[in-house]
């Protein structure tokens, strides 16, 4: 007699078994970004540029998808307020290609101000929260993201050259890691049988 393993089980096995037999490519992947970030850490200022022109084309692509919506709406008010907001956006992802250094100062400010509010209220939340739980994890955790808001802010507008650079230069490294790491995970792991087992 046979008991039927367990489809929680058979589901993983099913849904890691195409991810196994493509790890090279997603090490590959990985190597990719891994080089890109180190190219982007070469050249910080370069990466800045490159990361504020990016947010340039997601405020162009996120105005006109605004402006699509805003003919949607049928009453006349809502219709202005939703066209107007869309052709800010688009504007403003225009300006941002005009003058992206200029773009790149008032997104470090508000990066460094996102940085410390963030670390404000989630030091208020760590504080509020039960002693059982690991606060005080959350506690270092916003202490630090307080931490880097306020250099950030202290440095403004000197340091809007290489801040959203070296942001993305590291984002594009862990990714890569990350994604590396993965691969070869998978890789290892050896996949497990989900025919029955005996009693």
């Amino acid at each position: 007699m046979t008991i039927a393993s367990n489809p929680l089980q058979s589901s993983h096995v099913l849904d890691t078994a195409p991810l196994r037999a493509r790890w090279g490519w997603i090490v590959a992947l990985g190597a990719v970004y891994l080089i890109a970030g180190f190219i982007a850490l070469g050249s910080i200022v370069m990466a800045t540029v490159a990361s504020v022109l990016i947010v340039g084309v997601m405020m162009i692509i996120a105005g006109v998808a605004e402006v699509f919506n805003a003919f949607q709406i049928k009453t006349w008010g809502r219709f202005l307020v939703w066209a107007l907001l869309g052709v800010l956006y688009i504007v403003a992802g225009f300006i941002t290609f005009e003058n992206p250094l200029f773009a790149a100062v008032l997104l470090t400010l508000l990066l460094g101000a996102s940085l410390v509010a963030s670390g404000i209220v989630r030091l208020f939340l760590a504080f509020n929260m039960k002693r059982e739980t690991p606060w005080i994890w959350v506690a270092l955790s916003s202490v630090v993201t307080l931490l880097l808001g306020l250099l950030i802010l202290a440095r403004w507008p000197v340091n809007s050259l290489y801040i959203l650079g070296l942001f993305l230069s590291f984002d594009l490294i862990m990714a890569g890691a990350c994604w590396i790491g993965l691969g070869f995970g998978l890789h290892r792991t050896e996949p497990r049988s989900p025919l029955a087992s005996p009693a």
